[in-house]
């Protein structure tokens, strides 16, 4: 079976797309774009390749290594199994579902994947804000898996290359909500802004890839409220800006500040600094997303859903 990137070949199509929603924006909404931050994104996503090209071989080789305590065979023409494609797909945009989870959750996968949530504009060359660092974090590791249950490394690294293509065209506020049958299962570009909000309501929501399926299975979908809605404007970005568009410092500035934190912290501290959610320390002068969304659904008379009417009232004047 020849060797197949999908997402190489996905590369002209995400170009095109970029350029149509620049225009879309010139028109409509001229704050989606900001030069210097698009340059910041497209060397993020240049970065990305090269450590892909420079690191994703020893992941590769690790699950092939893996590969050989398979429980199931599907023989040695695996490619030719067609129901295993789409069970491998939905199974890896599963696992993609627990890797992204984690890496909001846990500092050190959260040191990595930071970069993707660190532009405070939501548009197309947003999508290409790739960590250079995903290597480190041994993320791979929740493939591991799928290799035992006998799908191929090769077949894995196709899905997943599908799972990255379709999550592309998602990051854009150029379209609203789509057909309420479509919203209710797959990834959307209205459950994707949610997820890249900083408002305390959406923090650390909808992780899926795909199917927000997974969210809704797992208790962490939260849906948009839209101005029109009566919800608030969407805030991109990280709880703490970076406030600079230095490119270096854009990919390695959470790995600074969690080494930074680990070497001041006293012994007993110091791994929570690394295993523990982003924003926890041991003295409480920072707040975890937990922390920030408890503290707005107090201020709101109560959780989501079960909004004080006086308060809400309260607040919207």
């Amino acid at each position: 079976m020849p060797s197949f990137e999908p997402t190489a070949y996905a590369i002209p199509l995400f170009v095109a797309l970029v350029l149509a929603e620049m225009l879309w924006a010139w028109k409509r909404a001229p704050h989606a774009y900001e030069p210097r931050d698009t340059l910041t994104s497209l060397a993020f996503g240049l970065g990305s390749t090269v450590a892909g090209a420079l690191f994703g071989g020893a992941a590769v080789l690790a699950l092939l290594w893996a590969y050989q305590f398979r429980q199931f065979d599907f023989g040695p023409e695996w490619w030719a199994v067609w129901w295993a494609w789409p069970l491998c797909f939905v199974l890896d945009d599963l696992a993609y579902y627990w890797i992204h989870r984690f890496g909001h959750r846990v500092r050190w996968f959260w040191a990595s994947h930071v970069n993707h949530h660190s532009s405070q504009h939501y548009n197309l060359s947003t999508a290409l804000r790739q960590t250079w660092t995903g290597f480190l974090t041994l993320g791979f590791a929740f493939k591991l898996p799928l290799v035992l249950l006998g799908f191929h490394p090769v077949m894995i690294a196709i899905c997943g290359g599908f799972n990255l293509i379709y999550q592309f065209w998602i990051h854009t506020e150029a379209i609203g909500k789509l057909p309420r049958w479509f919203e209710a299962v797959m990834n959307t570009p209205s459950h994707h802004r949610v997820h890249h909000a900083t408002n305390p309501r959406y923090l650390d929501r909808n992780y899926a890839g795909v199917f927000i399926v997974w969210d809704k299975l797992f208790g962490s979908f939260e849906p948009e409220v839209r101005p029109e809605e009566g919800g608030e404007r969407i805030r991109y970005g990280i709880v703490r800006q970076l406030g600079s568009f230095n490119l270096l410092w854009s990919v390695f500035h959470e790995w600074v500040g969690m080494v930074r934190d680990v070497w001041a912290a006293p012994w007993r501290h110091k791994l929570s600094y690394i295993l523990r959610e982003p924003g926890w320390s041991h003295d409480g002068r920072r707040e975890t997303s937990a922390m920030l969304r408890a503290r707005w659904e107090a201020k709101r008379g109560g959780p989501v859903g079960q909004e004080n009417p006086i308060a809400e009232r309260r607040e919207a004047a």
